[in-house]
């Protein structure tokens, strides 16, 4: 709990990177609000190896790529060990056993015929951790927790040109994810405690999901740069749990969800400077034992050189959480409606981008106080998000210069879960900004980057049940501290300037958070909302130093860009 955790998939497999916060192809579901599109590489161009070392980790892989230039396949390995950072720079947990992370993965892509491609990745991943914070429950003692993870991920696709102007993209992934959790109290001599009234923070939780998805697409080029496409995808996950209380009476748990969907879209080009994309999904969830059927639409009108006005408009839906089903209520799929106007213009090393949205939700999951346990009882939540965006990156004004600015402005209400009426969640930050500048020192063979990044105070509140009147109430509210953070690094490149180098070393040292300011995340409350605590970082400055190098390709803009 409040400790940030690693990214699992490889950054070097990914040709291209979308996140997309609204108006997405009918080809994605289950998502309200946004959706992340990764596509993975085809083939490398070059056979390569990396290795990489730093105060938090090691790290080595390699890619393969044959003679015939038409299969390759690689390995990476990584692990990440904290104790030397913990040492150096004071943590607020104490951890008993410090976060040890292994991470595996591997690939390979195959041409199977001139438009063919088969492509595998696959990970397995491991971690362990076990720490102690003070009780807020109980003060003179001690919370503990434990955490011991394994993850392992499996994507298999291909694509193939089925005859002429028909194309085909099918994929298959599988995940197993297992969880073995420990919670308990100890005293400040580190013994196990069982206090009366806090028996629920005793237990022991081990969970097991496996999922699986697979998703076919077929497209057909139509004339000039249009195109239809239809398809279906399937879902399906078993999350299977069992909780262990204090008395070591053991609560076992499953939950099997199917979702299967049929889409539809077509990208028609009106004129030469008049694009329309119009699709159609549907979907069913054997668990909600419901259907949905969800439109999109978007137009987009080139008005010059590199400058392209669009619109877009759609129905997204979404399951409950997982964690209030199954439901004694009927709960429906959760529903948002998406309005988006953008202005872009991306000109000589120069890009604008202007957006307005606004997003409806419906059919959100209201929840209420059954017995000892919150319970969901409805699907009568709603709410709204409207906001504005900016984007501007320029990389012509200052030679060797490269800077952006990013400005987001978000005002969203929600009555949904245990909130009395409409408020603004506690995730949602009304200002963020973000300023970001990278300078290239040729005699120096030295990239300079800093950032600074900044979001206006989220609101918190405790909302307790009072039984008197049978409904939540508010039990404290506010707005934490604005967020400040300043980050600098320093990239030395000493391959630059040389005619066909071997390797590609890059030495970096990056500082966040430089101006030791206090970054305040929230608040937590004891059970009976009587005492409060400040949720901050781990620490408040962290220093990272580490080497990368690369062997036949040169990633030092990946490992620049990383380190932003």
């Amino acid at each position: 709990p409040n400790i940030a955790q690693f990214s699992r998939f490889s950054p070097f497999i990914f040709k291209g990177t979308v996140f997309s916060t609204g108006g997405y192809s009918a080809l994605y579901g289950q998502a309200l609000s946004s959706a992340l599109i990764l596509e993975s590489i085809d083939l490398p161009e070059y056979s390569s190896a990396n290795i990489g070392i730093t105060v938090l980790n090691g790290s080595a892989g390699f890619q393969k790529l044959n003679k015939k230039q038409n299969a390759s396949w690689g390995i990476n390995y990584g692990y990440t060990d904290l104790s030397l950072a913990f040492a150096v720079i004071k943590q607020r947990q104490d951890y008993s056993r410090v976060p040890v992370f292994h991470n595996l993965d591997g690939n390979f892509r195959i041409k199977t015929s001139k438009t063919g491609m088969l492509k595998y990745y696959g990970y397995f991943s491991s971690n362990k951790m076990a720490f102690t914070t003070n009780s807020i429950d109980s003060i003179g003692y001690l919370d503990k927790f434990s955490l011991s993870n394994n993850n392992m991920y499996h994507n298999l696709s291909w694509k193939e040109n089925l005859a002429k102007k028909w194309r085909m993209n099918v994929g298959v992934s599988y995940t197993n994810n297992r969880d073995k959790i420990m919670s308990g109290m100890q005293d400040n001599n580190k013994n196990d405690v069982l206090l009366s009234g806090l028996e629920f923070k005793d237990f022991d939780l081990n969970t097991r999901g496996h999922y699986f998805n697979a998703k076919l697409v077929i497209e057909k080029k139509l004339k000039a740069l249009s195109a239809f496409r239809f398809g279906s995808e399937y879902n399906f996950s078993n999350d299977k749990i069992n909780y262990k209380d204090y008395n070591n009476q053991v609560y076992p748990s499953s939950l099997k969800e199917n979702i299967s969907a049929l889409f539809t879209e077509a990208d028609v080009y009106v004129t030469n400077d008049l694009a329309l994309k119009g699709g159609l999904r549907f979907e069913h969830s054997s668990l909600l034992n419901r259907n949905n059927i969800a439109p999109r639409l978007s137009l987009a009108y080139k008005l010059g050189k590199g400058t392209q006005a669009s619109l877009a408009y759609g129905i997204f839906y979404q399951n409950p959480e997982r964690r209030y089903l199954p439901s004694m209520a009927s709960l429906r799929f959760m529903k948002a409606t998406h309005y988006i106007a953008q202005l872009q213009r991306v000109v000589n090393q120069q890009s604008f981008r202007m957006e307005l949205f606004y997003k409806k939700y419906d059919n959100l999951v209201k929840t209420d106080f059954t017995g000892f346990t919150e319970a969901a009882i409805n699907s009568n939540g709603f709410g709204d998000a409207k906001g504005i965006e900016f984007f501007w990156r320029d990389k012509k004004t200052i030679p060797n210069f490269d800077y952006w600015i990013s400005y987001s402005y978000l005002d969203t209400k929600r009555d949904f879960l245990n909130f009395p009426f409409a408020i603004t969640p506690n995730f949602a930050a009304k200002h963020t900004a973000s300023v970001i500048g990278k300078k290239f020192v040729q005699k120096w063979k030295t990239n300079l980057n800093i950032a600074y990044n900044y979001a206006s105070g989220r609101p918190y509140y405790n909302i307790l049940y009072d039984g008197s009147s049978s409904s939540y109430k508010f039990n404290d509210r506010g707005h934490i501290p604005d967020y400040h953070n300043v980050s600098f690094s320093i990239n030395y490149l000493p391959f630059i300037g040389k005619d066909n180098p071997k390797s590609y070393p890059v030495y970096v040292l990056q500082v966040s958070n430089i101006f030791n300011i206090r970054q305040v995340y929230g608040y937590q409350y004891s059970y009976d909302g009587m005492r409060k605590e400040t949720i901050l970082p781990t620490s408040r400055m962290f220093v990272f130093i580490g080497a990368f190098i690369s062997f036949g390709v040169d990633r030092s803009d990946e490992v620049i860009n990383n380190a932003l």
